[in-house]
């Protein structure tokens, strides 16, 4: 069974008094008057029924019994204050929801987020890796990078990327045999299609992007479709046919040496990826945080599309 403790009134006014040795100054750490830090001290000794303090000359000093349990209360109002610091932090700490489409999350973002943990700490950060259209002006996320989506009213949106639309391949399978050089190669291999309804641009298709160069005689008419761009990707690198690929979404495999780039063709489109957050959100500094880092993060990418 636990020892009865005293008022920790008491306990805290006795620790500032031992570690100052003088009432008044005691009374000044903790805000209150000499008369009351005495009185805390002297109903502690009458609850222990030992003297803790005595008169020493002109100041003060610790008994015996006074200076038996000191390194311990020391000890323990520290932690007190360390805890009650965890616990405000804790309630400091901000948190976001970001709406990204699911091939973004895992071919830009995943690979850069460390980057704003670093430069925010406090700010904790949920992907919601969907196509489903979430409705920023209801609260349903913070922030929302999205791609060919114009901002509703009352939304604020800044360009990150331009977009490039690029065949690449595993460069096992651009070497060959045949080998890829020119659009007409295209005749000999898999074309990997992303498809999926709805879907903001009709460009990751083929058809759509080889009748943009007046090349549908190079459609091999042999494909392989997927209802998920990462897949699409992850089937190219490894060496199951050609993609369309975005470029500001595979250049990471591209610089990696992944993927390769084996025609000179490609379509720039008008839409792009885009960073999104109502008016309202960006007046809370956790959504300007991101939002600037976010902006700076995909600087360095954003001419390659051009």
């Amino acid at each position: 069974m636990s020892e009865w403790l005293p008022s920790l009134n008491a306990l805290r006014a006795f620790d500032a008094v031992s570690r100052h040795l003088s009432y008044r100054q005691a009374a000044a750490e903790l805000s209150v008057t000499p008369a009351a830090v005495k009185q805390l001290v002297k109903g502690l000794e009458r609850s222990l029924d030992r003297n803790l303090v005595i008169r020493q000359g002109r100041g003060l000093a610790l008994t015996e019994t006074g200076m038996a349990g000191l390194a311990d209360l020391h000890q323990a109002f520290e932690r007190l204050q360390r805890a009650v610091a965890k616990m405000r932090r804790v309630e400091q700490r901000q948190s976001l929801t970001i709406s990204v489409e699911p091939s973004f999350a895992g071919s830009w973002l995943m690979k850069r987020l460390q980057g704003f943990k670093a430069e925010c700490p406090d700010i904790d950060v949920l992907i919601d890796a969907s196509l489903r259209p979430v409705d920023l002006g209801r609260g349903e996320a913070d922030i929302g990078v999205r791609y060919g989506v114009k901002p509703a009213p009352g939304e604020v949106a800044h360009r990150l990327f331009d977009d490039e639309i690029v065949p690449v391949c595993a460069p096992g399978l651009a070497a060959g045999p045949p080998a890829m050089a020119r659009l007409d190669d295209l005749r000999h291999t898999t074309l990997i299609e992303f498809e999926i309804t709805p879907w903001p641009t009709s460009w990751l298709k083929w058809e759509s992007w080889l009748d943009r160069l007046d090349a549908k005689h190079a459609d091999s008419g042999q494909r392989i479709r997927f209802n998920d761009y990462t897949l699409a990707i992850q089937a190219a690198v490894a060496g199951q046919g050609v993609v369309l690929g975005s470029r500001p979404i595979v250049r990471d495999a591209l610089d990696a040496g992944l993927l390769v780039a084996p025609f000179a063709e490609s379509v720039k489109v008008p839409q792009g990826y885009e960073v999104v957050a109502t008016a309202e959100a960006l007046e809370r500094p956790e959504v300007t945080a991101f939002v600037d880092w976010i902006r700076a993060a995909a600087a360095p990418d954003a001419g390659g599309a051009a």
